[in-house]
């Protein structure tokens, strides 16, 4: 599989890695496997959506978002794992944080923008295990994040 031609077939151009502002790494390499730390929907250094789901945040939006973390998962890979994207033999599990009003309940919907796009990069290698969580707040007032965990060849 291509995975650089998934990529370009879907329009993506990897940006570069986000630097942690915290104290963690971005990923942790272990036991064959990759952990990728939340991403939040940054393009071009810019959140793409914030707010709420369900408080002016629309489903499409936060579908959007979701994609947008995804992509920024990828590029965490492509940065920090020896072999980079071509590593990567399953997406094991995405985890899916949604800011959300208490009222908000689909918040499925939202993560499957994440959902979509891996399985659409990896083929049958992206269907993975999910949790989707809604919550009251993310840094910097992002929409979505999203977190991974991925099986290296």
């Amino acid at each position: 599989m291509d995975i650089r031609a998934r990529l370009a077939e879907n329009g993506i151009t990897l940006p570069p890695a986000a630097k942690a502002v915290a104290n963690y790494v971005p990923v942790v390499v272990a036991g064959g496997m990759a952990i990728v730390s939340g991403q939040l929907p940054l393009a071009g250094g810019k959140l793409v959506v914030t707010g709420k789901l369900g408080d002016g945040v629309t489903v499409e939006d936060g579908t959007a978002a979701a994609r947008a973390c995804f992509i920024n998962v990828l590029a965490q890979i492509e940065a920090h794992v020896e072999g980079g994207l071509d590593a990567v033999a399953q997406v094991v599990r995405l985890g899916g944080f949604i800011a959300a009003t208490a009222d908000f309940a689909e918040h499925a919907k939202v993560m499957n923008g994440a959902s979509d796009l891996a399985v659409e990069i990896f083929g049958e290698a992206g269907r993975h295990a999910r949790s989707t969580v809604g919550v009251a707040s993310l840094p910097l007032n992002a929409a979505v994040e999203v977190e991974g965990m991925f099986l290296l060849r």
